[in-house]
């Protein structure tokens, strides 16, 4: 069996790893988006390195954009076989994928109107919302635990990753002519005490790991300090300088967090008596499929159910779909919490936010979730004076906050308790990717130091045998 790198070797996103059996058959894992790496999106999103017509099966690790947002070109380009995921995954993407499509329409919408004044010819989206729509028919739900056995040569399992929502490790099996190769693709490796979900699940034995590695290099502060930081800037913002805090956030997971924070905390009588706007038609259905989900949700949430039938809910809590309702905000003259997607400050209405708050002194925008290099919350983070915000500059003039303990991504203690149940004798080979280079340098060093040897970090193409 080979494992060609396709995708997230050099970044954190673009996850896609190309697998080629013995006889010649061709089984991906993710088909993620690349983006936050500019003018490059584009030309990298449709240059996927492969022929999607020789593809018999999708195993898609989870929803988020970066693992599952190309599927639909994949279709598109002639892709004919099952993307096999979570139940869980594919609520999930049904939301995600819709949101990827409309925006990819929009863009090009708003591309083409230039082009057009320029005499220049259109361009056509990546996708389309009708291609996401033929894209879904194509997924089949496999619950976790469940072997299913794809071929003559594969069969693979989902265990519980714990990074959001439906997320899984993909455990695979093959057997090329009596030889048996066992392959752990770990996806991204969630929190051992995450504050909604359950902690990431023991995997089966591995001869070969596929490793993501976005925090190789640091380790993340504690929960319950979170929710008294999280009080703190809230009361500094909204009661001391009566200003509004914006909480860029990503749709599923993060977004959840926090109002489960601000949940708990009203009713612990500590939140002060201000509006909290969820900002976000995607945020607000990925709460609805939540709500559905609340069995896969920890212990300690389920024992807050038992006071709280709606964590996601309280007084003063407003959620937003329609556009004209989200420009009201911006002559809101109260103090507020604004929540709102997307978390890389990318794309969606957070832009409009910070476009209309971020020059005010009296405002704090507090980021929560992971920034990639050159994505808008990585300059405010590096302390940037000026940014520009949908083309135009804008002083800096809001206080900019971070509480990098919300993180949906494990650190590298958090991962290295996730591989304690493998021998690492057994494990022949370990490949590191989904981080930036200082990151998988560090995981490795971490990685070596415990007992893991013969560690890899693929280049974007290059082509391993598992021997």
């Amino acid at each position: 069996m080979n494992i060609k790198f396709l995708g997230a070797t050099e970044t954190v996103t673009g996850s896609r790893h190309l697998i080629i059996t013995e006889k010649g058959k061709q089984v991906l894992l993710d088909c993620g988006l690349y983006q936050n790496k500019g003018s490059d999106n584009e030309t990298l999103n449709r240059q996927l390195g492969l022929n999607p017509s020789e593809i018999e099966a999708v195993i898609l690790s989870h929803a988020h954009i970066d693992h599952s947002g190309n599927l639909p070109y994949l279709v598109k380009q002639g892709f004919a076989g099952k993307i096999y995921c979570t139940p869980a995954t594919y609520d999930v993407c049904e939301i995600l994928l819709a949101d990827s499509a409309h925006i990819h329409e929009n863009d090009i919408q708003y591309l083409n109107k230039k082009r057009k004044a320029q005499g220049l010819d259109p361009l056509k989206p990546l996708y389309t919302t009708k291609d996401m729509e033929r894209c879904l028919k194509h997924f089949k739900p496999i619950p976790y635990d469940t072997k299913f056995t794809l071929n003559d040569e594969i069969q693979f399992m989902f265990t519980d990753a714990g990074h959001i929502l439906g997320s899984a490790a993909v455990n695979i099996t093959a057997n090329e002519g009596g030889k048996l190769t066992r392959l752990c693709f770990t996806g991204d490796i969630g929190r051992s005490h995450d504050l909604l979900l359950k902690a990431p699940e023991k995997f089966p034995q591995a001869d070969y790991i596929i490793c993501e590695s976005t925090y190789g290099d640091r380790l993340h502060e504690d929960a319950i300090g979170a929710e008294t930081r999280l009080l703190e800037v809230v009361t500094k913002t909204c009661v001391e300088k009566k200003g509004k805090l914006i909480i860029p956030a990503f749709s599923l997971g993060r977004t959840q967090e926090i109002v489960y924070t601000l949940d708990r905390l009203k009713n612990a009588g500590l939140l002060p008596d201000i509006k909290v706007f969820v900002d976000s038609p995607l945020s607000t259905n990925a709460t609805d499929i939540m709500r559905r989900h609340l069995s896969a949700l920890n212990e300690k949430v389920q024992e807050y159910l038992k006071t709280d039938e709606d964590p996601f809910g309280f007084n003063n809590l407003v959620y937003i779909k329609e556009a004209a309702e989200s420009m009201k905000l911006n002559s809101y003259q109260q103090p507020c919490i604004i929540i709102s997607a997307s978390g890389m400050m990318e794309a969606g209405r957070i832009k409009h936010h910070l476009r209309n708050n971020i020059s005010d002194k009296k405002n704090t925008v507090l980021i929560v979730g992971y920034c990639p290099p050159g994505s808008l919350g990585r300059k405010l983070l590096a302390g940037v004076k000026e940014v520009k915000i949908f083309g135009e500059p804008h002083k800096v003039e809001a206080d900019i906050e971070e509480i990098a303990s919300y993180s949906a991504h494990a650190d590298y203690n958090e991962m290295m308790e996730f591989l304690s149940c493998q021998q690492k004798d057994k494990v022949k080979q370990v490949f590191l990717v989904h981080g930036e280079d200082g990151a998988k340098i560090a995981w490795k060093q971490h990685l070596k130091e415990n007992g893991f040897n013969n560690i890899a970090i693929p280049e974007k193409g290059q082509l391993f045998k598992l021997t």
